[in-house]
C-alpha cells in the first residue's frame, strides 16, 4: 500500500473519497478476496475513511453487499458504468481488471484539467493499452484514454511472486495539472458521450444488462 503513496508525495492532493469498481464475487474467488484486502489496506494508508468508500459491481450477491457494509464500505445504488463525478473532491478510483470502457467513460465524465488533477485510477496499465491495442481502434472506440496519455504519469505496481495474477498489468496514473496544461485546447473540445456502438468487444456490463455472476475480475484474474 505504501507504494501507491510514494507516487503521490509530490505534490497531489490526498484523496478524500475512494470509488472501487469491478471487484467481483469474493465470496468465491481469492483474486478477488486479495483485491479487496488490498482496498481496505490503501484506505487505511491513504487515511479514507471506510464509509467515503462507494463500490460497485453487478454481480455482487446479496451476501456480499452484507459483508461490505459490515465493514464500513458503502454501496453505489445504481451501475454508473463507470461515469461517477468528483463534484471537486480528490478521489481514489480502484479499478484493477476492469474493461476499457470503464476507464474511458470515467474520464469522459471528469473531462476538465481541474477534476482529472484531482483524480488517481489503481487499474489497468494505460501505457499497456496502447502498446496492445492499434492506435485506430483506441482513438474510436475509447479516445478519452487516448487522449489524455500524454497528460498521465504512471507507475506499475511492484510485483509480489504471490499475487502476480491478482495484481498483473496494474498501475497507479495521476494527471498533473501542468502537465494537462500542455495539451491542445482541441483535446478539450471534444466531449461527446462515449457510445461504443462500433465496439464488438465491450468489456463491461451495461445498465440494461443482466449480470450473470461473473465480473472482469473473476475473468482476469
Amino acid at each position: 500500500a505504501g507504494a501507491v503513496r510514494a507516487p503521490l508525495g509530490g505534490g497531489a492532493e490526498p484523496p478524500a473519497f475512494c470509488v472501487c469498481y469491478g471487484l467481483g464475487r469474493f465470496s468465491g474467488c481469492p483474486a478477488a478476496r486479495h483485491q479487496l484486502a488490498f482496498l481496505l489496506l490503501l484506505l487505511e494508508e491513504l487515511g479514507v475513511p471506510p464509509d467515503r468508500c462507494s463500490l460497485f459491481d453487478p454481480v455482487f450477491s446479496a451476501q456480499e453487499a452484507a459483508a461490505l457494509g459490515e465493514l464500513g464500505l458503502r454501496l453505489l445504488p445504481d451501475n454508473e458504468e463507470g461515469k461517477h463525478g468528483i463534484e471537486g473532491s480528490a478521489t481514489l478510483f480502484y479499478m484493477v481488471h476492469c474493461g476499457k470502457a470503464l476507464y474511458n467513460n470515467l474520464l469522459w465524465r471528469n473531462w476538465s484539467e481541474r477534476a482529472l488533477s484531482k483524480m488517481v485510477i489503481i487499474g489497468n496499465s494505460f501505457k499497456g493499452m496502447e502498446e496492445r491495442v492499434l492506435s485506430a481502434i483506441l482513438e474510436r472506440d475509447y479516445s478519452y484514454i487516448a487522449k489524455v496519455l500524454k497528460g498521465t504519469e504512471e507507475v506499475a505496481l511492484p510485483a509480489h511472486p504471490r499475487y502476480l495474477d491478482t495484481f498483473n498489468d496494474t498501475s497507479v496514473h495521476w494527471f498533473p495539472l501542468h502537465k494537462l496544461k500542455e495539451l491542445s485546447p482541441e483535446v478539450w473540445d471534444f466531449v461527446e458521450e462515449p457510445r461504443y456502438q462500433d465496439c464488438d468487444d465491450l468489456e463491461i456490463i451495461r445498465k440494461d444488462d443482466r449480470a450473470d455472476g461473473c465480473s472482469s475480475v473473476a475473468a482476469e484474474s
